[in-house]
């Protein structure tokens, strides 16, 4: 690598670093583009040249989470004999990742009202409310990886598919 390369490199990589620390501070909605070139110096510009938005930084880092997370558990996966245990180390892994933790706890009490308003207002039946966010943000997160390489069409339809299964569990029957 030449020296532009380099310093384009770094510079990718102190933004990225910078917003992964402002998404876990404040979430992703709250942080702006300027909140990033705020810590970073970098110009808006900068950060689209290597991002194209903030969803696309935000698409980067789960992408290398993902290959950290992929790389923690390759370190460890030896330590299970079973595949059940495995199943249960992966649990575990998953459950002391606080990035996540952190992310999904504003997932879910987001989705926990719209549920509830979903119940106020007689749309769904009386259920547990807490669990069946816990529900909804499994599907969504899953969902998310999954849809990921496919086209936007498909990935809508897919979407639709799993609400509608997931409605159809919790939809007030018609009296």
């Amino acid at each position: 690598m030449n020296k532009k390369q380099l310093q384009s490199e770094d510079t990718k990589k102190r933004v990225a670093d910078a917003a992964r620390g402002l998404f876990a501070q404040k979430g992703y909605k709250a942080t702006s583009i300027e909140d990033i070139v705020g810590i970073t110096g970098s110009s808006k510009g900068n950060i689209y040249y290597h991002f194209k938005s903030k969803e696309g930084l935000f698409l980067y880092l789960i992408d290398e989470w993902d290959q950290e997370w992929e790389q923690q558990w390759q370190e460890k996966e030896s330590l299970y004999t079973t595949t059940t245990e495995k199943l249960y180390g992966v649990a575990e892994q998953m459950v002391l990742e606080e990035r996540i933790t952190e992310m999904i706890k504003g997932h879910l009490d987001f989705y926990q009202k719209l549920i509830q308003q979903g119940i106020d207002n007689g749309e769904f039946k009386q259920n547990n409310v807490e669990g069946l966010s816990v529900v909804f943000e499994s599907l969504t997160m899953g969902l998310s990886q999954m849809s990921r390489k496919l086209n936007k069409k498909d990935a809508l339809a897919l979407y639709h598919l799993a609400i509608t299964v997931f409605l159809h569990g919790i939809a007030k029957e018609p009296n």
